[in-house]
């Protein structure tokens, strides 16, 4: 399901909490899904369950998880997670190009450029 890059940058509860978003925003995990447990996810990788409860705290302040106490965690409907994570990749991406102009980047440069990025898909 999940699986941790030791070589990645990123601490392991972001690339936890970005591969969950993940798989909630294009559906694997669905609505109402029960998330693992906190101990069974974290002997099952390895990890500190620590840091699995920072993933999931982050996950359920998106709005992606719902905590239900002495039941776990669920999948929430992702409507809100969707929205939210479209925000942040808009205001994201409105920055990246507001540094690109100041470089000297063109708006047909930066758009040739984001359509570049697309065709590797």
């Amino acid at each position: 399901m999940i699986q941790i890059n030791y070589r990645d940058p990123r601490p392991i509860y972001e690339q936890l909490r970005d591969g969950f978003r993940q798989l909630i925003l294009t559906g694997v995990l669905e609505p109402n899904a029960k998330m693992p447990s906190v101990r069974e996810l974290a002997a099952s990788l390895a990890i500190n369950p620590n840091t699995i409860q920072r993933a999931y705290r982050e996950l359920e302040a998106e709005g992606c998880i719902c905590s239900v106490p002495g039941r776990g965690s669920f999948v929430c409907k992702t409507d809100a997670a969707v929205l939210a994570r479209r925000t942040e990749l808009t205001a994201q991406l409105q920055q990246a190009v507001g540094e690109l102009r100041t470089l000297g980047l063109t708006d047909e440069e930066i758009i040739a450029l984001m359509k570049e990025g697309n065709d590797h898909d």
